[in-house]
C-alpha cells in the first residue's frame, strides 16, 4: 500500500479504480476494486476475490482491510510531504518505492509532488485515508508484483547469510571478568554548548570525564541518522570509567530533533552537505579542545585521538580517517535496483551523491577508530583503506537488515585485505542494526564496551591497560567473533 502511493505526476485525467496484487509463484492475482466505497464491507462486496477470501478467513480478512485502508493517515504527513519535496533523501525512497508498482499509462514521479497533490485532495473530500489517498493517483490500474517483495526478502537474506556462517565457524571471544570490574570507575556527566565554524547553532555535546585516574586521552562518539548522543552514553560510560574523556556532539542536521521537526513538515529531510558538515563538528571539537576553549583544566593529547561511530556516524569517523569518498561506484550502481548487494543504506548512501567530491574530511589527528554498521559500500574509494591515518575495527550485527554485514562489511574488509594492514572485523551475533546501542545507566555495561576500550587502548598505546590483542573482551551474554583472519 505503501508503495503504491509513491507515482504518479500531474493532475490525474481520472481516479485509480483498481489495485492488482500478482502472485506469479501461485499463477494467480488478486484485483481490488477501489470504487466509491466507504466502508470495508463495500469493499469487499465490489471485489470478488477479496469476497472469496472473507468467506475463507472469516472476520480476520474484514479487520485488516480496515486496519490497511480505512486507518487515518497522520496529521504530519502533508507537511511532511510538502517540506521533503524534491529532497534527495526524499527521492531515493521513493525510486525504491516506484520499483514495485506499475501504475497504467502514467510516468513515475520521485520527486513526492503527485504524491502531495493527491493527498490534498483525498483531505479535501474529507478522506485522509489510505482508500482515499489511492483513490485520488493517476491512472486506472495499479499492479503491486509480490515476486518483487520476495526478490527483495530474499536479497536481504544473501546478504545477511555470510556473516552468519562466518560467525558459526569462528571460536567466540571468551570473556575477562577482571575486565568487566574496569567499568565500573566515578565519572561525571555535564552538557556543553560549542560554536563551530561551519553551523549556525552550537554543538550540544555531551561531556564525560574521569574523576580520578585520567589517561590524558580524548574520543569523541558520532551517534547516527536521526539519533542523539544519549543513544551512546553507554559506550562513553565505559570509556570514562577507564580513563577515557568523552565527548558525544549531537549533529543538529541529522538529529532526533531534526526528524521531529521534519516529520511535522518544519525541516526538510537532512540534506547531502551534511556528509561534510558531520565530520567537521568532530573535527571542530578536537580544534576547541586543542585551542582550550572546552576542557581547559584537563591536559589531553589532541594529536592522537579516538573516534567513534554508529551507522552514519560510523561513515563520519571512516571520513575523518581519511577514507577517500568517491562517485564511481554510486554513478554505477545507485540506478541498478537489480544489484545483488543492493540493501536499506543505499537510499541513504545514494543520497549523497551531489556532494560527494567534496565529502573528504581527513583529520591526521584521528588515530584510533571504531566504526559500528557503517554504510560505505558505494561511499569510498577501496584503495584508501591502505592509507588511513588511524587503524579501524569494523563491527556489524549479523542480523542487521537496515545495513548488512555481507555487502557493507564483510565484502569491503575481503576485496581491499584490510586485515593485512591492521585493520579488523568483529561480528556481533543476532545483533540488529540498534542492537549495540547502550544508554546512560543501563544495569549492564554496554555489550561492545570492553572491545570498545581493548581497541582504543591497544591503538592509543595507553599502558597497563587491557588490548584487542590480549584478548578477553568478549561479553558474557553475547556472542562477539573476530573473523577477520577468515575472509
Amino acid at each position: 500500500m505503501a508503495g503504491l502511493a509513491l507515482t504518479g505526476v500531474g493532475t490525474p485525467a481520472s481516479a485509480l479504480e483498481r489495485l492488482v496484487l500478482r502472485m506469479p509463484f501461485l499463477e494467480t492475482s488478486i484485483t481490488i476494486n477501489l470504487g466509491e466505497a466507504e466502508t470495508v464491507d463495500q469493499l469487499l462486496r465490489s471485489s470478488p476475490d477479496l469476497e472469496d477470501l472473507r468467506a475463507a478467513s472469516g472476520d480476520r480478512l474484514s479487520n485488516l482491510l480496515e486496519g490497511i485502508f480505512l486507518a487515518p493517515l497522520p496529521p504530519e504527513t502533508r507537511s511532511f510531504l510538502e517540506g521533503s519535496t524534491g529532497q534527495p533523501l526524499l527521492e531515493q525512497v521513493l525510486q525504491s518505492a516506484v520499483a514495485l508498482v506499475q501504475l497504467e499509462g502514467v510516468e513515475a514521479d520521485t520527486s513526492g509532488r503527485m504524491l502531495t497533490d493527491a493527498l490534498i485532495r483525498a483531505e479535501r473530500n474529507g478522506q485522509a485515508t489510505v482508500l482515499g489517498l489511492l483513490r485520488e493517483m493517476p491512472g486506472e490500474t495499479a499492479t503491486i508484483d509480490i515476486s518483487r517483495v520476495a526478490f527483495i526478502a530474499s536479497r536481504l537474506i544473501r546478504n545477511t547469510e555470510q556473516g552468519r556462517s562466518l560467525v558459526k565457524a569462528a571460536p567466540v571471544e571468551p570473556f575477562n571478568s577482571s575486565l568487566q570490574a574496569r567499568l565500573r570507575g566515578a565519572w561525571s556527566r555535564r552538557e556543553i554548548q560549542v560554536s563551530v565554524p561551519h553551523r549556525q547553532e552550537p554543538l550540544r555535546t555531551l561531556v564525560l570525564e574521569p574523576q580520578r585516574n585520567s589517561n590524558g586521552r580524548l574520543a569523541v562518539i558520532s551517534h547516527g541518522l536521526w539519533d542523539d548522543p544519549e543513544s551512546f552514553e553507554g559506550w562513553g560510560e565505559v570509556l570514562a570509567s577507564a580513563g577515557y574523556t568523552v565527548l558525544l556532539p549531537d549533529h543538529p542536521g541529522s538529529d532526533f530533533e531534526q526528524q521531529k521537526a521534519m516529520l511535522s513538515g518544519d525541516r526538510p529531510p537532512p540534506d547531502p552537505e551534511e556528509l561534510t558538515r558531520r565530520p567537521r563538528d568532530v573535527s571542530a571539537l578536537i580544534d576547541a579542545v586543542a585551542s582550550g576553549r572546552i576542557l581547559r583544566n584537563q591536559s589531553l593529547n589532541t594529536d592522537a585521538v579516538a573516534a567513534i561511530g554508529h551507522s552514519w556516524g560510523g561513515t563520519t569517523v571512516l571520513q575523518l580517517a581519511g577514507a577517500d569518498p568517491t562517485d564511481r561506484k554510486m554513478l554505477s550502481r545507485c540506478s541498478d535496483l537489480e544489484d545483488s548487494e543492493g540493501n536499506m543504506s543505499w537510499v541513504l548512501q545514494c543520497s549523497w551523491l551531489s556532494t560527494i567530491r567534496e565529502a573528504g574530511a581527513a583529520d591526521p589527528r584521528v588515530r584510533a577508530v571504531v566504526s559500528v554498521s557503517p554504510p560505505l559500500r558505494l561511499l569510498f574509494d577501496p584503495a584508501s583503506s591502505r592509507s588511513l591515518s588511524g587503524k579501524v575495527l569494523l563491527i556489524s550485527g549479523t542480523a542487521d537488515w537496515v545495513v548488512p554485514s555481507g555487502p557493507e562489511a564483510i565484502s569491503p574488509m575481503r576485496e581491499t585485505k584490510a586485515a593485512r594492514h591492521g585493520h579488523r572485523l568483529v561480528l556481533y551475533d543476532r545483533a540488529n542494526h540498534f542492537t549495540p546501542r547502550s544508554f546512560r545507566g543501563d544495569p549492564q555495561p554496554a555489550a561492545i564496551g570492553a572491545l570498545l576500550l581493548a581497541w582504543l587502548n591497544e591503538q592509543l598505546d595507553v599502558s597497563g591497560s587491557v588490548t584487542f590483542s590480549g584478548g578477553g573482551w568478549g561479553d558474557p551474554e553475547q556472542r562477539l567473533v573476530d573473523v577477520s583472519d577468515r575472509l
